[in-house]
This record gives C-alpha cells, sequence and structure tokens, in this order.
C-alpha cells in the first residue's frame, strides 16, 4: 500500500511541501504555540479546581477539551477507526504506540473514554500541569524504585474501575517514527496484575505532524486504529506471549487505510 492511498492528504511534490512550510511558519508562531502555552495553563487551572470542588473525572474533561481545541488550531484532522471494540463500562490498561507527542493530543481529546495516564514522576514538577494531572487522578511512576511503583500500582487499582482506564505507551518513550521502539514489560505487568484486559491503540501519522527538528510542525491528518482487547485471562503468567501478541496487534493497524476495513492480525 503506498502513503497516497493511506493517508490521501500527504503532499508528493517536495516543492509544494516546502512552499506549504514556508507559509505555516508565521501562522505557527504567532497563532499555534502561543495559544498552546495559554490554554495548557488556563485549562490546567480549572483541571484543578474542578478536581477539588466535584471530581477527578469532572477535572479529567478539561484534558479532553485541551487535547481537541489543540488539535483544531494546528490543525489536524484526527481519523478513528474501532471504535465499536470499546466497552465503556469495562476498564482496561490501554496501551498505543509512541510517535510523537501530538499521540497525547489526539488520545485526550478524541479516543471518547475515561481514562488516566501513567506519567513519569519528573513531570509532576511541571508548572500548573504536573499539579493538574494528579488533581485529575493521574497516576505517577518512580521507575527507579520497586517500592513507589508497587505504591503506585496499588493507586491505580483503587481508581480503575467502573469504565475508567490507565493509558500507557509500552516503548516508555517517542520513536519519532512509523516503526515503533522495542517494549518495556511494565503495561503488561500492571494488565496482569489488575487482571485488567488490554485495549491496543495503534496511533498513525503523527509524525509527519511533528517531524524532527525544533518544533517541525506542520497541519495534516493522522489519527488512531482502536482493536479488539487482549482478554489477560488467557495468557495466564505468560508475558512474553502476551507482549508479541500486542506487538503484531499494533503493527497491523499501521497496514490499515483510513477508508479501509482494519485487517486482523494473526496472532496464536
Amino acid at each position: 500500500m503506498n502513503n497516497k492511498s493511506t493517508y490521501p492528504n500527504s503532499v508528493s511534490s517536495p516543492i509544494l511541501e516546502r512552499f506549504l512550510q514556508a507559509v505555516y511558519q508565521p501562522y505557527k508562531w504567532l497563532i499555534v504555540i502561543p495559544l498552546f502555552g495559554i490554554f495548557t495553563i488556563v485549562f490546567s487551572f480549572f483541571s484543578i479546581i474542578s478536581s477539588i470542588l466535584i471530581s477527578s473525572k469532572a477535572g479529567n474533561f478539561w484534558a479532553f477539551l485541551w487535547g481537541r481545541i489543540v488539535c483544531y488550531i494546528v490543525p489536524i484532522r484526527v481519523f478513528k477507526k474501532g471504535t465499536e471494540n470499546i466497552d465503556k463500562k469495562k476498564s482496561y490498561v490501554i496501551i498505543a504506540n509512541h510517535q510523537t507527542a501530538i499521540d497525547i493530543l489526539m488520545l485526550s481529546g478524541f479516543l471518547g473514554i475515561d481514562f488516566r495516564w501513567i506519567m513519569k514522576k519528573e513531570l509532576y514538577k511541571v508548572p500548573f500541569l504536573g499539579f493538574a494531572c494528579k488533581k485529575a487522578g493521574y497516576i505517577f511512576i518512580d521507575r527507579k524504585s520497586a517500592k513507589a511503583s508497587l505504591e503506585s500500582l496499588n493507586e491505580a487499582k483503587q481508581k480503575l474501575v467502573n469504565g475508567t482506564s490507565v493509558m500507557i505507551f509500552p516503548e516508555g518513550t517517542r520513536s519519532g517514527k512509523k516503526e515503533m521502539l522495542q517494549f518495556k514489560r511494565g503495561a503488561f505487568k500492571m494488565a496482569v496484575d489488575l487482571e485488567l484486559d488490554i485495549l491496543p491503540v495503534t496511533v498513525m501519522n503523527s509524525y509527519k505532524i511533528l517531524r524532527k527538528g525544533v518544533i517541525n510542525l506542520m497541519p495534516g491528518r493522522a489519527g488512531f486504529v482502536i482493536h479488539s482487547p487482549l482478554a489477560i485471562a488467557r495468557y495466564g503468567n505468560d508475558m512474553e506471549r502476551l507482549m508479541k501478541d500486542a506487538r503484531i496487534i499494533l503493527e497491523s493497524g499501521q497496514e490499515t487505510g483510513i477508508f479501509r476495513n482494519s485487517i486482523k492480525p494473526k496472532i496464536n
């Protein structure tokens, strides 16, 4: 499958692409980046107030609004497929490949279910944002401390009920490209320990929106494919097979065109 059929908004001419990039720069620096900063601060403030006065779910609403509005401003035309695979009454460990920071905007704004992010503890120090995420019920992990990680897991057990899920990038960092990095075991161990099914989500095309370089941003079309959940019960403690099957499923999403039916991955 060629990129043109999969991503109909892609620009085939390098000359035209360079022209569009040059035209976009004033808008990016004068509109997108300032508004991103303003909305991040303002919505973090509202999230903190809503979480304190109402609930963490009310606080998390502002993350949804933040993701949507910023995508509209860039602009990113976000597509999604596979919403029929979600049971909103169930809690999941959601895993997604991680191409760029744009993934966070799209998943927060358009996935359409109540979830909390797993975040590294260093992000708690980010002014406004870190405190807002904590109040909204996000789970901070200290990767260097086994004791602290266990405490975070116990905290997650109390939050992930009645349709509230958790989102983790199993690669652990951004790849910056279509191909995925090696998976870490944390997301899968959490799913096994919490006895929650895994909901795989393939992010597509965000590396063409936020490219390598200093805020090398371009408008375009990106989105994600939501796959059928992986039932944890059928794997027992076979972590290697679980990770292998999850990777096969996420990779299969990259072969799914926007206007085509999803490809059913072959797993044992």
